[in-house]
């Protein structure tokens, strides 16, 4: 049995910090993952921002709301599911995901969770686990699935390399430049191949 990873912001959907910036005008929220590796310093310079403008999980949540998939994004979810299991591992949160969710269909997620005190103010995070999207793709290899994983980001690289398989996608050129060991594509016709191609069985598009 295959199992498909993917990433979600950047992969299937637009980032959800960055479109929260150009709403807020906080250039220094724009920052992701695809900038600052460490994700505990990136969200603790995200959870300063948000303190320092008196910013609330509502005030994101109505940006959310007004996102949608990347074109082919949901029908990628849907080709995929055809062919294998398919899970989104994501270092987005719970809180975040639900409208986005319902777009793709509900496929499985597993990410993180805010802290949110009484005045709805974002004052922490919780992470599933250390290094989590790696560590997903340990537990699924052991219960016997052949992984195949998609992401953009510095956050993915783990995961890719764990793997049995792993795939650039809408990766920026210092990723990819970093990270030469896997292939890198920027349109789902191409995931589609590369998936096709990593898969140990006879797939079509």
């Amino acid at each position: 049995m295959e199992i498909a990873c993917l990433d979600l912001e950047g992969v299937l959907v637009p980032e959800i910090w960055i479109a929260f910036a150009e709403k807020t005008g906080i250039d220094a929220l724009r920052a992701t993952t695809r900038d600052i590796p460490d994700y505990d310093v990136l969200m603790k310079q995200r959870l300063r921002i948000l303190d320092e403008h008196g910013l609330k999980l509502n005030d994101i949540q109505k940006v959310i709301a007004t996102l949608k998939p990347l074109d082919g994004a949901a029908e990628f979810v849907n080709w995929l599911r055809e062919r294998f299991q398919v899970v989104i591992l994501s270092d987005t949160f719970y809180e975040f995901s639900q409208p986005l969710m319902r777009q793709l269909g509900f496929p499985t997620l597993l990410c993180h969770k805010l802290v949110v005190d009484e005045n709805d103010r974002v004052v922490d995070y919780q992470l599933r686990q250390k290094d989590p999207k790696r560590q997903s793709v340990l537990a699924f290899q052991s219960l016997y699935y052949r992984v195949i994983a998609a992401g953009d980001s510095y956050n993915d690289t783990t995961m890719l390399a764990e793997a049995d398989a792993g795939i650039l996608f809408h990766a920026p050129d210092n990723v990819i430049a970093e990270f030469p060991q896997f292939p890198a594509v920027h349109t789902f016709d191409d995931l589609k191949r590369e998936f096709i191609k990593a898969s140990n069985r006879t797939l079509t598009l």
